[in-house]
């Protein structure tokens, strides 16, 4: 494995609601440097410092990937997790009081 490879991936959504997969510090650095000027804030300038350091080997990839993550979740890019929504609609499917 790459040292700036993530443990578990962040999956952001992308484009029109695609789910994309963060796998690594340097794709979730150059998807920051992508982020669109008009909006960037703390929390952006919070997160390319923080992918720059892991970059740099200064902090190790999972603090960075918090950071990412803390980024994502604060402009509503994080994807539901798929297992949660699965067991949801099974659950609804399943019991007549929910349909």
């Amino acid at each position: 494995m790459k040292p700036d490879m993530f443990e578990t991936p962040v999956t952001i959504l992308t484009g029109l609601g695609i789910p994309t997969p963060i796998h690594s510090v340097m794709h979730a650095y150059r998807f920051l440097l992508e982020w669109p000027t008009p909006i960037h804030d703390a929390a952006h300038a919070v997160a390319l410092r923080a992918c720059k350091a892991a970059i740099d080997c200064a902090i190790d990839p999972e603090t960075a990937r918090s950071v990412f993550v803390a980024f994502a979740d604060r402009h509503d890019l994080l994807a539901p997790e798929l297992g949660g929504i699965m067991a949801a609609r099974n659950k609804q499917g399943s019991d007549p009081h929910l349909r």
